[in-house]
């Protein structure tokens, strides 16, 4: 299947690692131009030079800070620049700690919003005006099942990352009469750094083993098994692509079907 993204301008943000990798990676696959960012510089070069390798991609870099604004609006500049407009934006960033409402503080509430709400309007702000020129447009963004289903032990994401889905909905009322679709997928339990960090401490607090925990996690699956970063990259540039040009306001699940409502 043809998808259409041969030579589109793409920006994944926080694609060093995990999904947002896996997801900078298939765009490349599809024959599109990359725009690649993290605040791991090394990290990221490698992690673009094996693509560039693999696929003979035109790729772009650069090492900055999502929750900055003047930092990411020069990137999308350069990208603009360098590729000819902005087609696809996919935000991203890394998640908050794991705490319990009562052990929260102010400062990592501040830190929450602005790495994970405020980083997607940082790239909305400077992408969609590119995309307005061109009457197409595709912003994606990545957030978690917590906007569904809260989970125990994520307050921040529970609580912020719910921002970004209303964001989403109103964006795509606002921008679909520009061509532009706006949507959001929502990973469940992915066999990711960030998971792995998560089921370590989980497992430390109940006195288990992490392959015990992991199992567990598990076993609430109905597919009863963890995701890969590389389904959840699936759905993203599926969404991105052609051939999901009328959806738009949505927030698409890839959790193995652990989200238990309609």
């Amino acid at each position: 299947m043809d998808l259409g993204l041969k030579n589109r301008s793409v920006i994944v943000a926080a694609s060093s690692d995990g999904i947002a990798r896996c997801a900078a990676e298939k765009f490349a696959a599809e024959g599109a131009k990359v725009a690649m960012c993290s605040r791991d510089a090394k990290k990221l070069n490698a992690a673009a030079e094996e693509i560039r390798q693999r696929y003979s991609a035109e790729l772009l870099t650069a090492a900055f800070d999502v929750t900055e604004e003047a930092a990411t609006a020069q990137f999308v500049e350069q990208v603009a620049a360098k590729f000819g407009g902005v087609d696809v934006c996919v935000t991203n960033a890394g998640g908050p700690p794991a705490k319990m409402f009562l052990s929260t503080t102010t400062a990592e509430w501040h830190r929450a919003a602005e790495l994970n709400f405020m980083s997607v309007i940082h790239f909305a702000r400077a992408v969609l005006p590119w995309m307005q020129q061109k009457k197409w447009g595709r912003l994606v963004t990545i957030t978690s099942v917590s906007v569904k289903q809260p989970v125990s032990d994520l307050i921040y994401s529970n609580a912020v990352r719910a921002g970004v889905v209303g964001l989403v909905k109103s964006l795509s009322n606002e921008f679909g009469k520009d061509g532009i679709t706006v949507n959001n997928v929502a990973p469940g339990y992915t066999a990711t750094q960030r998971l792995r960090d998560l089921l370590q401490k989980r497992a430390a607090d109940l006195g288990i083993s992490e392959e015990e925990y992991s199992m567990r996690i598990a076993a609430d699956v109905p597919l009863q098994r963890l995701g890969q970063p590389e389904e959840v990259a699936d759905a993203i540039v599926w969404l991105a692509s052609e051939r999901a040009s009328y959806i738009t306001g949505q927030t698409l699940l890839v959790d193995g079907g652990i989200y238990k409502g309609l």
